[in-house]
């Protein structure tokens, strides 16, 4: 899903674990947000290899971004232009701000649960549905 906002230039991207029936099947949530006003971009859920994060650059491409701002993870230092790629915490610290609210308000996203996905197709619904209504202001 993807929302175009005008000037948009610079862009925080990380990706975000949870889990669907047991910790072994791991889902990711990958998504990247406007550097200066931490609204979501775009998002993608997979695994966390370098094909997810290739979805989520793709949907990424439209808003021109001229510098992002990543963690270590070896798929942004594989795949992002080192002239456009900051890794490093000092400038992601709104989208780790943006994990904490999620996983504040879908508990399907917190560490520690009882609250889980019985299957991935239901598990993309709901946390996309959260990010398409609170994040994107789409009415569902």
């Amino acid at each position: 899903m993807v929302i175009r906002l005008a000037g948009q230039t610079e862009a925080e991207a990380d990706e975000m674990w949870s889990f669907v029936q047991r910790k072994k099947n791991q889902r990711w949530l990958w998504h990247a947000i406007d550097h200066h006003s931490g609204k979501v971009l775009a998002y993608v859920f997979g695994h966390r290899q370098d094909e997810a994060f290739l979805k989520l650059k793709a949907l990424l491409e439209p808003f021109g971004i001229t510098k992002y701002y990543t963690d270590y993870w070896g798929a942004y230092t594989r795949h992002l232009d080192p002239d456009k790629h900051e890794p490093g915490k000092r400038n992601t610290q709104k989208i780790e701000r943006k994990h904490l609210t999620f996983r504040a308000r879908i508990k399907r996203l917190a560490r520690k649960t009882i609250c889980f996905s019985k299957s991935i197709q239901m598990h993309d619904i709901v946390i996309g549905l959260f990010v398409n209504r609170y994040e994107f202001g789409l009415q569902i």
